[in-house]
């Protein structure tokens, strides 16, 4: 085959490679990121610091985010237009469970009430309908064998170190722990926790969670992570925190020295949507890579926020524009007060299979379903192994086409 008709077979194909993704050029551009969105967001923010009586100074100050949290609906409704159904749904849902969302995550939100971010942050009446959620779907506390301490692995566990968040998501897992009152663990359970990594040799990966992990100040963290490096068989820690996501102005120079200090340091945040990746988590995620601290994120499949695989799809690409690796999707747990956010895995096998072949392996996480009673994570995918036998394998491509593929390490044998 000479040159010219090489060259005109890769152009067919060439051809038939972008007629695939034409669908997802086009609609992504209906999906803003954060960053595409900077100019609304930014007049959102002048607006709630105008209600604030607050200036540039203040916004950038985590300590005034967390204090300034919107927990009323009375303060909501000055920030944001809300239907009186909306209004009455929050008041119901607030007498059972507690929510509240930071000035910084509020400006994120567009003024539809089926958007993706108001969906997340703010109460709604499906809450109180639920009917077949578990308080505990995993049995935490069934796996905890020490004060602090969740286990259900063999060589990796949990350190619960507070229940407190910048936000208090609508899907959140542990939401039987969130209470009135932010509290963080004593040092004495601390002490108890880490005593028990001490003792059980097995133990090289740690994570350290709640509630959120960076809602612990600079000192305590410091001391915590200190703590861990001290323990021989102590490999790896790891920090599970969705401020990245919720409230960026966590992310201080002064936090990122400490982190700096504790090498290998991994830290899994949670964006699930695109509108999420702003210039100010892009900002804060520039200054975690910097400290050394390598970066995944753990999304949860929600039904009205990202279970759309065109949505997933542009999320991951946005998340590696900031350095950021997306490493799981959660098949959403069936927490009480949560289960309207469930979808089919159907759906969540269609998105991995829009993935899988239509964008980099690098913004193709794993799909994961947490095996009720703390049975531990399973993963799902697609089926690309259709039938086998001694001699060869039938694959499914991404495409879909049927291959024939010699399964030559058994042949002879």
């Amino acid at each position: 085959m000479g040159r010219e008709a090489k060259r005109e077979i890769a152009l067919t194909r060439a051809a038939e490679l972008k007629a695939r993704i034409v669908d997802y050029l086009e609609e992504k551009e209906k999906i803003p990121s954060g960053i595409e969105a900077a100019a609304g967001i930014a007049a959102n923010k002048e607006r709630i610091l105008a209600y604030f009586g607050a200036g540039e100074e203040e916004w950038q100050d985590w300590r005034w985010q967390l204090t300034h949290r919107i927990t009323s609906v009375a303060a909501l409704a000055e920030l944001l237009p809300l239907t009186a159904a909306e209004r009455e749904a929050i008041q119901q849902v607030e007498r059972t469970y507690r929510w509240a969302v930071s000035p910084y995550y509020l400006s994120l939100m567009g003024t539809e009430p089926d958007c993706p971010i108001r969906r997340q942050a703010l109460p709604n009446a499906a809450e109180l309908e639920d009917e077949v959620g578990l308080l505990d779907p995993m049995d935490e506390e069934l796996t905890s064998p020490a004060p602090a301490i969740t286990r259900r692995y063999p060589d990796r566990l949990i350190i619960n170190v507070t229940n407190q968040c910048a936000m208090y998501c609508r899907h959140c897992q542990r939401r039987r722990n969130i209470g009135e009152v932010d509290r963080g663990r004593s040092p004495r359970e601390l002490e108890q926790a880490l005593q028990y990594i001490r003792q059980n040799e097995e133990i090289r990966d740690v994570l350290i969670t709640g509630g959120d992990a960076l809602m612990l100040s600079d000192g305590l963290l410091d001391w915590l992570l200190t703590e861990l490096d001290h323990i021989p068989h102590v490999e790896i820690k790891r920090l599970g925190t969705r401020v990245p996501v919720t409230m960026p102005q966590r992310i201080t120079p002064e936090l990122c020295q400490v982190l700096a200090k504790h090498p290998p340091l991994y830290l899994n945040t949670q964006f699930n949507h695109p509108r999420e990746v702003t210039l100010e988590t892009k900002e804060a995620c520039d200054r975690l890579v910097q400290a050394g601290v390598v970066l995944g994120n753990q999304a949860v499949l929600l039904k009205g926020v990202n279970n759309r695989p065109f949505i997933m799809r542009k999320l991951n690409q946005e998340l590696l524009k900031i350095r950021v690796r997306p490493y799981y999707i959660f098949h959403a747990k069936p927490v009480k007060g949560t289960t309207h956010f469930i979808t089919s895995i159907r759906e969540g096998v269609e998105i991995m299979d829009q993935l899988r072949g239509y964008t980099s392996g690098l913004a193709v996480p794993t799909y994961i379903i947490n095996a009720p009673h703390g049975l531990g994570k399973t993963p799902i995918l697609p089926q690309y192994v259709v039938a086998r036998n001694d001699n060869q394998v039938v694959l499914r491509t991404w495409e879909k086409r049927t291959i024939f593929y010699p399964d030559l390490g058994r042949q002879g044998r």
